[in-house]
This record gives structure tokens, sequence and C-alpha cells, in this order.
């Protein structure tokens, strides 16, 4: 009796759901020959649920090498009598035997693993929950075992409407305003001058990207019950495949593989050794013999690769739709996010390139570069101990033109507009990822309540208390344990970056040591550059030092965050990012730090050098100033790392996937890769990385510390992240489509803690180049020559003609005969008059040696002192309220967003109650015809 109920309450349900019944005027024959099909439906729903608990047929003995064993003998009778299967569903390696089932996820495992048990229970319980399996050994190696999954129509819709899966119910119509007669008659012949110009080249080719519904249509959490509501053409195609692998996913993570309410879900098989590999498939090959112009796309993947893996289109905007679809909405942020920064480094780039053609047009009109050319009389006191000459300070010219290149009058504009744009940027990111969060149904998407780690679980499985939200008995973490376990791990971050300070030190001795050893190289070109060789190779060591400290921060930072214990998995990952963002940024930027800020500032002067351990003589700047040094550390490590980066995320995935298929063509012959199944390609791709976009962020976050942190040093940096950032792109999107297996396809409302960062970033950017501009270049020294001490002093003029003399009140006189014995140079400086030198110059603001006070600082040495200090204060100060007001200012939400969310809401509870009143208008009728009528219905 009971079945016989469950077969009624089926039958009724079935009736309203059925397409074909719903219109108004239905033929009684049809009606008939639909309720007899929901009959057979019924029947095998019932059968199946007697296969439940027959006995499994996973037996690994029944397979031979490339057949199939199908586990889902039920599937064949749900097919329709009569329907062909197209030849190329079984032979593209994306559908099960049948062709009709198609194959939603992917596990694989060795017969050789001794976790067979735990697989058995597993996958039992696989086909409980409705999922349909099928088992194939590999075509290379027997002992590999690919299980491939299908999720029938009914397990999609029960677990689409449990994970609130947001599906099309109606399209949508959009609603142009009143607009007067003589603003569309303006309007009109706008739009037929744009007819007469050139179409834009950055927009995609509409009609080769598919038609995507989703986007077009309001959206709703998935309903069986209303299922009539929504837009369903064709069963099988209604989920895509990124929703469809999303929600096989979903239920694995939730299966039980032994007995314990721990022991539950693919990832804790997965990291036992059970299984060796779980992912989605790719849907069929990238490339075709045809093209994509005149026979359309084969598939999704194909299509992505050439509108934007293909270097042809490097130039074109990124079908971000399509890569949301395939990928899903976590990946497809991080492309939206990289496009968006990548596009607001254009202003940056344009005016960084236009401040450095400033100073090469102005470079013949720059005073202080002509009179430090013209210097020929001025002698130089030696930068080094002995080996270092005398030198004229003529022979820093050169240095004197680059310099100005990047220390001129326009960098100051440039480090507040930088600044500016910083802040521009992101909160114009944060409107960009509004309108993306809603054309993607993020904006009411909530992350569900996370599981707890297994290695949690495992250390504080004896202590339970009870979830606040679930209401579960959940592992508990002691409030002292998770303190000292804090202070363990900020410990080891500070003993880490001690060893980063270390590193530098190091580096700084080699610079100390090195440039008295190339002063007495023998090859003249090195002799006379010294101090540039010295520098040169220092960044060039220093770079290896920071790529060797990465690997070892990798596995310090992945320790620290496995002792303190993380809860569940995004707090595993925060931590694991914090750590791993501040090991690379102390790591790549404190040598800039020091060449910024110490380089030359506290070395003593001539006759009293400061020194290391009492022996080694810090090193001085460069004649020209400390700016020239900066600006080669920057540009040396930002195209050696961006260098590096693009050859490891695309050059090793390359050789890997390179020697896979050699190997291959090696054993089966050119023709063997191809005949391969989908599942069997994929396997032999490389997997994500194990962090996931971890790696991809870090890179771009490190690049915008680059771009904007000492941008006043080095205006080109816009330019080169803008260039490596084009490249950067489709090298991603290259490697995404054609080298890495397809991942999970997840959600995600924002771009998580990078946002946080980038907001530090910014922050930090005010200050450093605030001290740059004030400490680094001779912006603030020049400024108070030309108001207080030059030519034009007390008239409020600061142009080139107030700059005469510059040089020679910039340098202090020594007298050489005050040299320490371990510092006089062997050279006397006959070379230069004939005599031996008496006296000879070097930077500072200090007192001649025949002074009251010999070499104390000077009047002007306060002055310039005190200017800086007020510059670091204004320009702080101006900046930042800048930035705050411009927060102010821009919206979160685009105001045209904001109305279109609240007409939807409108609409969408119009939509539905018309839909349910048309559905009881149809129920009435529907009594009527049969007899039953009720008083006082309504409506």
């Amino acid at each position: 009796e009971g079945r016989e109920d469950l077969q009624v309450n089926q039958l009724e349900t079935q009736i309203w759901i059925k397409p074909d019944i719903q219109k108004t005027d239905v033929d009684f024959s049809e009606i008939l020959n639909a309720i007899q099909e929901i009959a057979k439906d019924v029947n095998i729903f019932f059968d199946e649920l007697e296969g439940v608990n027959s006995p499994s047929k996973d037996d690994d003995s029944l397979l031979h090498h490339g057949n199939l064993t199908s586990t889902s003998d039920d599937a064949s009778r749900l097919e329709v009598v009569g329907e062909e299967v197209p030849d190329k569903n079984k032979t593209n390696g994306l559908y099960f035997r049948d062709g009709k089932c198609r194959i939603d996820y992917i596990l694989v495992y060795r017969k050789s693993n001794p976790q067979t048990e735990k697989r058995e229970v597993f996958e039992r319980n696989i086909r409980a929950e409705g999922l349909q399996m099928e088992k194939e050994s590999s075509l290379t190696n027997s002992d590999i075992i690919f299980v491939k999954l299908h999720a029938p129509w009914e397990v999609l819709g029960k677990y689409a409407e449990l994970m609130n899966v947001r599906m099309p119910f109606r399209r949508k119509i959009y609603y142009l305003h009143r607009r007067y007669k003589f603003m569309n008659r303006i309007e009109k012949q706008i739009s037929r001058f744009r007819g007469w110009l050139p179409r834009k080249p950055m927009k995609l080719d509409k009609e080769t990207l598919p038609d995507l519904e989703e986007n077009d249509c309001y959206t709703a959490p998935f309903s069986q019950q209303r299922i009539h509501h929504f837009i369903i053409h064709n069963k099988d195609t209604f989920f895509n495949n990124a929703t469809r692998s999303r929600i096989v996913h979903h239920i694995l993570q939730r299966v039980k593989y032994e007995e314990g309410k721990n022991k539950i879900g693919l990832n804790r098989l997965l990291s036992n050794g059970s299984y060796e590999a779980a992912f989605p498939l790719h849907e069929g090959s990238y490339r075709s013999k045809n093209s994509i112009k005149t026979h359309g796309a084969e598939n999704h993947r194909h299509l992505l690769y050439e509108c934007w893996a293909s270097w042809g289109v490097w130039y074109k905007y990124q079908p971000l739709d399509l890569v949301r679809r395939y990928f899903g909405e976590k990946i497809g942020l991080y492309f939206a996010w990289l496009g968006w920064y990548t596009g607001m480094l254009f202003p940056a780039a344009f005016i960084g390139l236009f401040v450095f053609l400033y100073g090469v047009t102005t470079l013949n009109h720059c005073q202080v570069s002509k009179e430090v050319c013209q210097a020929t009389d001025i002698i130089m006191c030696p930068i080094c101990d002995k080996y270092c000459p005398f030198m004229r300070l003529s022979d820093s010219c050169i240095y004197a033109k680059v310099t100005h290149l990047f220390d001129n009058g326009a960098t100051v504009f440039f480090a507040v507009f930088m600044a500016v744009w910083a802040t521009v940027f992101l909160e114009f990111w944060k409107r960009r990822r509004a309108v993306i969060a809603y054309d993607w149904d993020l904006i009411d998407w909530e992350e569900e309540e996370e599981e707890i780690r297994p290695q949690f679980e495992a250390k504080y499985s004896k202590k339970e208390r009870m979830n606040p939200i679930s209401g579960k008995p959940e592992p508990y973490q002691a409030f002292a344990d998770k303190c000292s376990r804090l202070i363990v791990s900020a410990s080891g971050i500070f003993f880490m970056i001690c060893v980063v300070i270390a590193a530098v030190f190091g580096i700084v001795i080699y610079r100390v040591v090195t440039v008295s050893t190339f002063a007495a190289f023998k090859w003249a070109l090195i002799r006379n550059n010294s101090q540039v060789a010295t520098t040169g190779t220092a960044v060039c060591i220093n770079f290896c030092i920071i790529m060797l400290l990465n690997v070892l921060y990798e596995k310090v930072a992945l320790f620290l965050t496995n002792l303190e214990q993380p809860r569940t998995e995004s707090e595993w990952e925060n931590s694991f990012t914090l750590k791993m963002f501040l090991f690379q940024f102390v790591n790549l930027n404190s040598s800039t730090f020091y060449i910024a800020f110490f380089l030359g500032r506290f070395t003593g002067h001539p006759g009293a050098y400061l020194r290391l351990i009492n022996r080694w003589r810090l090193e001085e700047c460069h004649p020209s100033g400390c700016l020239i040094d900066l600006c080669m550390q920057m540009g040396i490590i930002m195209v050696l790392k961006q260098t590096w980066n693009n050859f490891m995320e695309l050059g090793y995935p390359l050789i890997q996937n390179w020697w896979t298929r050699r190997k291959l063509r090696h054993e089966y012959g050119t023709q063997g890769k191809t005949s391969f199944p989908q599942w069997e390609k994929d396997y032999n791709l490389q997997p994500m990385n194990a962090y996931g976009l971890f790696d991809e962020y870090l890179e771009m976050i490190l690049q915008f510390g680059f771009t904007t942190i000492f941008v006043a040093a080095f205006p080109l940096a816009p330019l080169l992240a803008l260039l490596n950032n084009i490249i950067e792109i489709r090298l991603d999107a290259y490697k995404f489509v054609t080298q890495w297996r397809r991942p999970l396809a997840s959600r995600a409302k924002d771009i998580g803690i990078w946002y946080g960062i980038l907001e530090g970033i910014g922050i930090l950017s005010v200050i450093t180049n605030a001290f740059v501009i004030a400490v680094t270049s001779d912006f603030i020294p020049r400024l108070v020559y030309a108001y207080k001490y030059g030519p034009c002093a007390g008239q409020g003029e600061a142009g080139q003609k107030c700059m005469v003399g510059y040089v020679n009140a910039s340098l202090s006189v020594f007298l050489v005969s005050d040299f320490e014995n371990r510092s006089e140079p062997t050279s006397n400086g006959s070379e230069f008059s004939g005599s031996p030198l008496k006296y000879c110059r070097y930077r500072d603001y200090r007192d001649p040696p025949h002074s009251p006070v010999p070499y104390g600082y000077t009047l002007q040495f306060w002055h310039v002192l005190a200017a800086r200090l007020a510059f670091i204060i204004v320009f702080e100060h101006l900046v930042f309220c800048i930035k705050h007001l411009i927060s102010y200012l821009i919206p979160d939400l685009p105001k045209d967003l904001r109305d279109r969310m609240r007409r939807e809401k409108y609409l969408i509870q119009e939509m539905m109650y018309e839909a349910e009143l048309e559905r009881l208008q149809k129920e009435r009728k529907e009594r009527k015809k049969n007899g039953k009528s009720y008083h006082n219905e309504w409506p």
C-alpha cells in the first residue's frame, strides 16, 4: 500500500512537471500517453530504489585493459526507445559507453593501493546517493583505474535545490528611458557617424561567442516544486558542465567511506592516498582542423582557446562570461581583477612615460647636469679606501643626465598621481566587482558553513562544544592553546624576517668589499665604473638569494600555518597567504629599502668614516646621487622577477607535458595520443597547484607593490607592469586551457584577503614615496637652494636660472692631509694638476677644514633637513586627505546598478505572483473539467 501511495504521489507530481501538458488546450489522448510514459518512469524509479541494496559490482577483476565495465545497468532502461545515439558521443571520451550519460567527474586510483575497503564503501555510498558509475583501466598503465561518474536529472535537481543554485526562469526586460525628440535626433546622428568609423578592434566578435542564456535572464534558486517556472529546453543541458561537476563534488564531499562521524569526504580519501586524483573533464580538444570562423567552435574549450588563450587576440577584451561558465566564478573573478588592473595601468604607464620623456626633453636645459658635466676643475675624494682614485666631477656626467631622466620637476606630481591612482583603482574595482557580482548572481550568495579540517579534528577530537550555527558538537581548541600557538608562529615570522635582514647585511658587506676590488681591477672599463659594476652584481646576487629564500619561506610558512591548527580551510588559506606575502614582500623589498633610505646616509665624512665592525667603510653614493642605484635595483629586480615567474608558470608545465607526450609517442606512435579518451588526456596534464590561485595573486600583488611603493624613483615601473600583464593574461589563459587539468568550478564573491593587502600597500606607498622624494632625491636641496641661497633668493622664483652654482654649494671641502692611514689613497692626485692635491670635494653640507669647528654641519644642512621633514608631513597629510575624499565620493555601488537591482527584485516578485496565479487558474479549470468545484474559491 505504501508503494502504491508513493506511485500516486510521484505520478501527480510528474503530471504537473511534464512540459507537454502545460498548455491550456490539451487532447485527452495526449494526457493518457503522458501518463503511460510517467508510469514507466515510476517503475524504473522503484527498480533503482531496490537496486541500491544490491551487492557491489566494482570488482576490479572484471576490468580489461581499455574496456568499459558499467556499474549502472539501470541506465540503459532510461533511454528513450528509437532515439539514436551519435557515434561521436561514444568516441570522444565525454560520455559513458551508452553515449548518453555525460561524464561529470573522474576519480583515479591504483589497483595496487591497499585502501581497497575504504574505496569500495565509498563507491557503494556514491551509488546510494543516485550517481551512476563506470570504470575503465588506463591504456598506458593497467594499474591505473578511472572511475567515471554521472549525475542523473533527479540527483541534479535534488542537490541544486539544496545548494541554492540559481538558474534562469524568465528573460530580462530592458526598459528604455523616455527621451525628448531633440535627444533622439542627436543620438541618431551620433550613431550614423559611428557607422562611418571603424569597429572597435578590442571587442570580441559576437558571432563567435555563444548565447549565454543565463546572462539575459532573471535567475532564482532552483526548486523542484516550481520547476515549471524555469526555462528548460533540454534537461541534459539545463545545468552546464561546471555546475554539474560542482554538484557531484558537493555529493562526494559528504559521502562516508568508513564508520565514524569524521570518516567522510573525498578530500580525506585524496589525502590518505585512497584516490590518486579527482577532476572534472575538459570539454574535448582545444584544437580543431577546421577554422572557427567557417565551422564554428567544437566546444567551449576550443572557443576559449581561440578567443582568449591564443596569442593572436592579445589586444582584445576577455570573454569573462565564458571564462566564468567554464572555470567558475572564483577563477573568473581573478581574470576580471587582472584585466581591470591591467586596464587601469594604461593611464599610470602613460603618465610615467610622460615624466620620463619630460626628463629627456629638458635634459639639455638642466642647469645641475650642465654644471656636473662642465666641472672639470672639481676633484672628488675617493669613494673607497686605498684603491679608489681621485676623480673629476665631470666623469659622472652620464650618471647625472640619467638621474635627471627620473628625478625632475614632474616627479613630485607623478608620486601624488600614483597615490591617488591606487585609491581610484581600488574604489572603482569595488564598483566593477559589484557589477560582476550582480551579473553572475553573487550578490545574495553566502558561503556555506565550512567543514572542519581533518588535522584539526584529529588534534582536538577529545574536546567538543556545540556549534552555534549547526547546533552539532564539534572539536574545540582551547583559548590558551590557540594563543600559545599564535605566539610561537609570530616568533617564527619574526625570526625569518631577521634572516632576511641578515641576507641584506651580507649584500651590504659584499658591496663594501667589492667596490675596492673593482677599483683595482685590471680592465679599465670595470675600474672606471667600479660603483656601477658593484651595484649591478649585487642586484643579481640579491635576486638569486631572493629566489632561494622563497623556497625556504614556503616551507616555513607551511610549517607555521599547520602549527597554528586553523579550524577551516579558508582560515588556513588566509593564514598561509598572510605569512607568504610578508615573507616575500620583505625578501623582495628589503634591499630596495636599504638603497633608498640608508645607502650613503650614515657614512660619516673623509677623515672620520663610520665602519662596520671597525673594519669596512660604509658605501657612499655616487657623486651624482643615490637615485641611480635605486633605479638600477628596481629595474633589474622587476624585469628578472617577472621573466622568471612567466617561465616557471608556463615553461615548467610545458616541459612536463612535452615529456609525457614524448613517452607516449615513443610507446604508442604518433597516432596513439590522438586515440586516447578525454579522461586519459586530462590525467596526463598537470594538476592545478595545491594552493589554487595563490601564486597568481601573489605575483600580481608584489608587482603592484613595485608599481606604487618606489614609483617616484622609477616612473617606468607602471609601463613595465603593463607590458608584463598583457603577456600574463594570455599566459595564464593558455595555461588554464591547455596545460592544466580542468579545475573545479567554485564560487566566490570577491578576491578575499588580497583586497586588504592591496589597501595596505596603497597606504605604505604614500609614506615611502614621500621619503623617496624628500630623502633619496635632490628635489628638496635644490628647492632650498633656489629660494634661500641661489641667485634668485628672496625673489620667489625657482627656475633653471636660479640653480646656477648649486653643484658647488652642495659640495664640501676636505684637506687631503687629514685622511686616516687606512683610507689614504695610493695615488696623490698629481695626474690632475702636476702636483699633489691639497683639497678634494665630497657631497655634504659641512664647514671647511680651517673653520673654528672643522667639518661641522652648516646652516644650510639644517635648512635642508627641516624642509625635508616639512615636505614629508605636508605630502602625507595632503595625499591621505585626497585618498579619503575620493573614497568618500565614489560609492561602492553604481547608481544604475542599484536601480536595476531594485527593479529586478520587484519584477521577480511580480513574475512569481503571476506564475502562481496562472497555476492556480489551471488547477481550477482542471477541477471544473473533472466535476469538482468548491465554494468561495480564490481567485
